[in-house]
């Protein structure tokens, strides 16, 4: 098969509307400066009563999460809406691939609402379907794709999912990733290899600290060098095929800035998400999902100091709410998730006062078929053992 990139356009000339979602919104956006942006947002909020839920990611601005129903990492939102049947509309503060889970989970009645189309997640957009489906082709080549096993973590799109679901292989979540390599492993007998999507560096994390492997088995996949960049033999010997993708938050933090936060704050706690790079986990003193981070921060003694490496908004959300704690950013350069940041104030009063108007706005929905093999990959991650299903 052969991969289809994205259009190079000349800079500002010409647009490509599929990868530029959500630039533009079919309506009339409220003003950034609109005073009763908050009061609208209520009002509209109360008008829909029942038939709305609103979830809010952990990494959401303040100025959303105020309005969420219920807060947490996207798999445990997915699965509150899924809860809430009754719940006719669900509005999701989040990223694309969040709200495709959500809609995945819900029921049929239900209807997803991304406030903004544009609110994606530079990750999960570094695996395409047709860029992963050309790397699977390599593995046949190679004669090795019969004793691959697919894993991909929940911050996938949902056409990745469904291709793990097609191929025996599975999704996890940042808490479970090391249960789900021991399924996987188990799969294919001896000689078993994973390819593990999008994020390298929770595929590299968890197999040499939770897995007892090497750096060395592990390969990566690039998907824009011929095979990958990898030879035959490379491919043969591994027991890791990690794809080469990252998140562009987590992938920021440097080795230099553990070392120098520990020489400006006497007695901190570095605390990480497993998405950081390996020499950052290394040199870490605890590393974690967001949830981990979170339920480590609140049970912590008053007096002692954190510094935290993970996405900006949530990391000022828990200095504000543990004062007794010096709760610092682990590094001095800003790092908000841009494209989470994309749902702001303005994109959620428009996308709440389209519903009360009866106008359902940037539906999330996915074909039958894609959902179909991604629940396939989500229930085998459900049915893994004992432990639980966080980001």
């Amino acid at each position: 098969m052969t991969t289809v990139d994205l259009p190079l356009l000349p800079l500002g000339r010409g647009s490509d509307r599929l990868s530029e979602r959500g630039v533009e919104c079919p309506g009339d956006l409220p003003a950034v400066s609109d005073p009763d942006l908050v009061a609208r947002a209520r009002a509209a909020k109360a008008a829909l009563g029942d038939r709305v839920f609103v979830l809010g990611h952990h990494y959401q601005r303040d100025e959303v999460i105020q309005f969420a129903d219920v807060t947490g990492d996207s798999f445990k939102l997915a699965r509150d809406a899924a809860a809430r049947p009754d719940a006719e509309y669900v509005v999701f503060c989040g990223v694309h691939f969040m709200a495709e889970s959500a809609d995945i989970l819900t029921g049929p009645q239900q209807q997803v609402v991304l406030p903004d189309l544009a609110a994606g997640c530079s990750m999960a957009d570094m695996a395409r379907l047709a860029q992963v489906e050309d790397a699977w082709d390599a593995l046949v080549d190679a004669g090795v794709a019969e004793q691959v096993v697919p894993v991909t973590y929940m911050n996938s799109s949902a056409d990745i999912k469904a291709f793990c679901g097609r191929n025996g292989g599975a999704v996890c979540t940042s808490s479970n990733a090391d249960v789900a390599l021991e399924w996987a492993f188990e799969q294919r007998g001896p000689g078993t290899k994973v390819l593990f999507l999008p994020d390298q560096h929770l595929g590299r994390n968890t197999a040499v600290l939770k897995m007892g492997m090497s750096l060395d088995d592990c390969v990566v996949w690039n998907p824009h060098l011929p095979g990958g960049g990898l030879t035959v033999e490379q491919l043969r010997d591994a027991r890791m095929v990690l794809w080469k993708g990252h998140c562009s938050v987590h992938g920021r933090f440097t080795a230099d800035v553990v070392d120098r936060v520990r020489e400006e704050v006497p007695g901190v706690t570095v605390l990480v998400h497993p998405e950081c790079t390996h020499d950052v986990v290394t040199r870490a003193d605890l590393v974690g999902s967001t949830e981990f981070i979170i339920k480590t921060v609140e049970a912590a003694e008053p007096g002692t100091a954190w510094a935290i490496g993970t996405e900006l908004n949530l990391v000022k959300r828990l200095a504000a709410a543990h004062p007794d704690k010096r709760v610092v950013f682990l590094d001095k350069t800003v790092c908000y998730c841009s494209t989470m940041n994309r749902i702001d104030l303005p994109h959620l009063v428009w996308a709440l006062e389209s519903l009360v108007a009866g106008t359902v706005v940037n539906r999330i929905q996915v074909d039958a078929d894609t959902e179909h093999w991604a629940k396939v990959a989500l229930q085998r991650m459900l049915d893994l053992p004992g432990r639980s299903h966080r980001d």
